[in-house]
């Protein structure tokens, strides 16, 4: 998969240049930054600017693209070792599922369950995530249903999100996961049904809903860190 702008560059060669296949250039660059990625040995070629903006599709690619491996889901095992994970249900929109694996692994979610789609598009993820992507734990599950019976079986906490639901007044303790639905229906009441704690964020005024990713930053922080 291809993966372009000059921040996302630097951070794969810094801490994951094993995944890098091809490089490609479309402009000069630092003298450092090209000795480094020549150092690898792998293909560096210069591309044109037309060539650049197709590899990009039409994308800021500021001369800088690299062709890298895709990323390998997790083994769904190793989620139930972790002590916080996230669950996405049926969240689907690129610009959201890169934000939450911002914010994740900025406040210290141990990994990212994804449920419910049909296909990850990991290039657009990666990209809306600030490279974030390559360092977050994820594992792509099909059934919300099943993820939530596996994860209590496991002696997590569920909790689930509702504008309905009520307020966080503690630091939960133990194995916990949050469960964030999709951008236009929430959580369905099925899963809903499934969790120990429904949980809303307090309006100040009101309004339809918190965007998901907001929302899901907002909560993860209140989970971690006790902030009601």
């Amino acid at each position: 998969m291809i993966v372009y702008g000059k921040h996302i560059a630097e951070l794969v060669l810094l801490k994951h240049s094993e995944k890098i296949q091809t490089i490609y250039l479309a402009k000069e660059i630092d003298k450092k930054l090209f000795q480094a990625f020549a150092k690898l040995n792998i293909p560096l070629l210069r591309v044109d600017s037309k060539k650049a903006q197709a590899l990009a599709k039409g994308g800021n690619h500021q001369g800088y693209l690299l062709e890298i491996s895709p990323l390998v889901p997790l083994e769904w095992n190793a989620i139930k070792t972790m002590q916080f994970v996230l669950v996405l249900c049926g969240v689907n929109d690129v610009g959201n599922l890169g934000a939450l694996f911002r914010s994740s692994y900025v406040l210290g979610v141990d990994g990212i369950v994804i449920c419910g789609l049909k296909e990850l598009k990991q290039e657009g993820v990666l990209r809306a995530s600030a490279g974030a992507m390559l360092d977050m734990p994820f594992a792509v599950v099909h059934n919300a249903l099943d993820v939530a019976n596996e994860l209590r079986l496991a002696n997590f906490t569920l909790y689930g999100t509702n504008p309905k639901g009520t307020h966080l007044t503690q630091i939960p303790k133990g194995k916990k996961a949050l469960f964030l639905g999709n951008e236009g229906e929430g959580l369905g009441n099925r899963i809903l049904k499934k969790m120990d704690q429904n949980l809303a964020i307090p309006q100040k005024r009101e309004f339809d809903s918190l965007n998901v990713s907001t929302a899901g930053a907002i909560l993860i922080d209140r989970i971690m860190n006790g902030r009601y």
